[in-house]
């Protein structure tokens, strides 16, 4: 299993509505998207067959990435997806090698840890689902479970699998006496390279189109999506006004 020739990639655009520049941010004197890059790049002390890879279509990020030695290649098509453009990075970039899995971590992820995608690639290499991505168990957090750029993720631990994704508060408790658990979606997936071909060939969707998230698409499609669940601490950053509560955790670890 640590054969596994896994490549990681993060795509990272400048053009953002809510936070522009955001993966050239910097949180604690450190950009964004080099501590993505670093934290992801110790994949390879557990499978050796790794590589990470960001993935631009932006000159600033790509210098950036350049300077602090980290791998880097430029996707400048208009895309509508992170997905979208890790295939045409798969395909233009990485196609002379065979991949066993290839990892879209999102660029706003700056606390997610190795060991993580280790076990992602491990449980979606041993398992019989297209995609595999990660979910976090909440119990009765009201701000975070209302938050519209949090999506929600209706994961059932019975198969291990996600059955849809919301950015609106599911599930409903209807009868307001359970323990208030609901499931935060972590921006990483597993794709096994013909299904990310296959899924970014297809038509966005009905609900892609209606949440603005293209898991729906893979969905509605009838690809099956499995997930692990994690108790690491994450925060993905949406907005400048994150990079505070960040550096906040980053000064109590």
């Amino acid at each position: 299993m640590n054969d596994l020739r896994v490549l990681v990639l993060i795509p990272a655009r400048y053009a953002s509505t809510r936070f522009p520049g955001k993966p050239l941010a910097l949180i604690s004197k450190k950009s964004m998207i080099q501590r993505v890059y670093e934290n992801c790049s110790l994949i390879k002390d557990q499978l050796k067959n790794s590589v990470v890879s960001v993935v631009t279509d932006n000159d600033q990020i790509e210098e950036h990435v350049n300077s602090f030695g980290g791998r880097v290649v430029r996707v400048d098509d208009d895309v509508p997806s992170g997905s979208e453009r890790i295939a045409l990075a798969l395909r233009r970039h990485f196609s002379h090698q065979k991949w066993d899995l290839v990892i879209n971590v999102q660029g706003d992820e700056p606390l997610i840890e190795s060991d993580l995608l280790c076990r992602l690639s491990k449980y979606h290499a041993n398992s019989d689902f297209d995609i595999a991505t990660v979910v976090k168990p909440h119990f009765n957090n009201r701000a975070d479970f209302q938050d519209k750029n949090k999506v929600k993720a209706i994961y059932s631990p019975i198969k291990g699998q996600c059955l849809y994704f919301s950015r609106q508060s599911i599930p409903m408790d209807r009868d307001g006496d359970s323990n208030g658990q609901w499931f935060l979606h972590i921006g990483i997936y597993s794709y096994r390279p013909e299904v990310l071909e296959d899924f970014c060939n297809l038509e966005s969707s009905y609900y892609e189109k209606r949440e603005k998230l293209e898991q729906l698409r893979a969905l509605e499609n009838g690809y099956t999506i499995g997930a692990i669940t994690t108790d690491m601490t994450l925060m993905g950053v949406d907005t400048p006004e994150d990079i505070e509560k960040l550096e906040g955790v980053l000064s109590d670890s």
